[in-house]
């Protein structure tokens, strides 16, 4: 196993980079924890665990973490948090990460690494099925991403790796982890999912990961393209004394709708995909369109060596209206 961890290093080019490891207590994190530890080595990892204060027991469990990092070698610090009232697990996983960014930054750390694995990946790509989820959510949990909140590069070594793998390197140490009650509790849309697929025999989480490794693959190529179809189709609008931008939109739907976005963040706004799509949808039947103070206009150009017709839409911000 810590050859094929080694592996999963190598692939993303981690191997030798000193890893920032979030470790809970609980089994996933406590077994990513011991693979690094005998893959990098003490000296190349340092660990953190969050206190959230959410449960009376956390303070004890940071303790346990701290505990089981002095007797391998490894540096370990706690952050104390505190959540903000509202959607609890929502914010506390923003005051998670921005601890944690801020944490990996004191300690130099290369990348933040979380034990997010392949069960967690099929339950989030149900949930986002079930939500009516685009390529982007589809692409589920990503291999790398930006530190939320922070930035910084977030590693996730495991998706290639089933629960039931992790918990037998944790039992094989005679650890007897931190177990969350909040994983079984079913007033929790992720509790509910978890608990539908282990009913489920039909259902192969490992196959749904792979799904989901497959789509964050397609995203990464949707991505690709909407950055060169920015470079090469995009251009100042000459008439708008350059503050606003011609498009010639002649790519598939998925990718207009990523440089669409981007042409209203160049214009200092913000807006969603979902809105970018309708913006699509009105400009393609030949409408106007307005989103986040940003009016966009149909209309097309024929290129005079080939008499080919070409879809050109015109962003520019959207005039006072009148009261």
């Amino acid at each position: 196993m810590i050859a094929r961890f080694r592996a999963d290093l190598e692939r993303f080019g981690f191997a030798d980079t000193r890893l920032a490891i979030a470790v809970s207590g609980g089994p996933d994190s406590l077994a990513l924890l011991l693979l690094a530890r005998e893959a990098c080595g003490a000296d190349a990892i340092e660990a953190a665990t969050v206190d959230h204060g959410l449960r009376p027991e956390s303070a004890a469990e940071a303790a346990f973490v701290a505990e089981i990092c002095k007797q391998l070698g490894v540096a370990h610090t706690t952050l104390t948090v505190e959540v903000p009232k509202g959607n609890v697990q929502s914010n506390a996983r923003d005051a998670r990460y921005l601890a944690l960014g801020q944490w990996h930054d004191e300690v130099r750390a290369g990348v933040l690494v979380t034990a997010h694995h392949g069960d967690d990946q099929a339950e989030t790509l149900l949930m986002r099925l079930n939500r009516g989820s685009g390529v982007p959510g589809l692409a589920g949990i990503r291999s790398t991403a930006e530190i939320p909140g922070w930035g910084g590069t977030l590693f996730r070594p495991l998706l290639r790796w089933s629960k039931r793998e992790l918990e037998s390197v944790v039992s094989a140490s005679r650890i007897e982890p931190v177990r969350d009650p909040s994983n079984v509790d079913v007033k929790f849309d992720r509790a509910r999912v978890r608990r539908f697929l282990a009913e489920q025999e039909w259902i192969d989480p490992d196959a749904l990961a792979a799904s989901a490794e497959h789509l964050e693959d397609a995203w990464r190529a949707i991505e690709w393209f909407a950055a060169e179809d920015w470079e090469t189709h995009v251009v100042p609008d000459s008439d708008d004394q350059g503050r606003g931008f011609l498009y010639y939109a002649n790519v598939p739907r998925a990718v207009a709708i990523e440089t669409i976005r981007s042409i209203i963040e160049e214009l200092g706004r913000e807006t969603s995909r979902s809105d970018a799509a309708r913006a699509f949808d009105r400009l393609w039947k030949g409408e106007n369109a307005s989103l986040a103070g940003v009016l966009a206009i149909p209309g097309t150009e024929q290129i005079a060596d080939t008499g080919v017709t070409l879809r050109v839409w015109r962003f520019s911000e959207e005039p006072p209206r009148k009261t």
